[in-house]
């Protein structure tokens, strides 16, 4: 497979344009992360990428042109949700990569979510890529139902990812409280159990 970087030949289709699109996109996180939103700029983000100002005015427009960008970039990544052999195992294993996302300083990830209040083009993108990534998780709850974790065919999967992974947000984003190693496996096992006590089971008649 052709390295979409690779610079040895700025004939093939894309290939230029796919370096300059990948030069920009690190240094619009890398600005995030370090600056925040208040320090994000269009200027900024060239003078880092080693691009011309008028490149990413020209591609890009604005900040929340970048934005959206780097949050559809996200949505390419060819990431696959985990596959232990167990639900409690599987949200056990997506939340330990929530957590890694969060807790490293600086955060790229709390980083885009402060971003996304002040662009309503960044929110609308974040709004999509996490409803494409909870649809893309929901093979987890599937698979469980397969091997007979959960006691009923009908089961919300959306509600339980949402439980399982709340606590991560809740605690390393809004509380903002110290990284703790056991919070990924006690928070999918809580909703684990409550998934078996039926708690996300949704009536037939709602299903349709």
């Amino acid at each position: 497979m052709t390295d979409p970087l690779d610079t040895t030949s700025d004939r093939r289709p894309g290939g230029r344009t796919a370096r300059i699109r990948a030069q920009v996109l690190d240094a619009v996180r890398a600005e995030l992360a370090e600056r925040g939103h208040e320090g994000l700029t269009v200027e900024g983000v060239a003078t880092r990428a080693g691009v011309h100002r008028a490149t990413v005015y020209r591609r890009w427009r604005d900040v929340g042109g970048l934005l959206v960008d780097v949050i559809d970039a996200a949505g390419e990544i060819d990431w696959q949700p985990p596959d232990t052999g167990s639900l409690r195992g599987d949200l056990t294993a997506l939340n330990q990569e929530i957590q890694e996302s969060l807790v490293v300083r600086p955060s790229f990830a709390v980083a885009l979510m402060a971003a996304s209040f002040h662009s309503e083009q960044a929110a609308r993108a974040q709004t999509q890529m996490w409803t494409d990534r909870y649809a893309q998780c929901e093979i987890l709850v599937e698979r469980a139902v397969e091997r007979g974790e959960l006691p009923a065919p009908h089961t919300d999967a959306r509600s339980l990812l949402i439980a399982a992974t709340a606590p991560l947000y809740h605690q390393l984003v809004l509380l903002r409280t110290d990284q703790d190693p056991h919070l990924p496996e006690r928070a999918a096992q809580t909703a684990v159990l409550a998934a078996g006590a039926g708690a996300f089971s949704v009536r037939r008649e709602e299903s349709v």
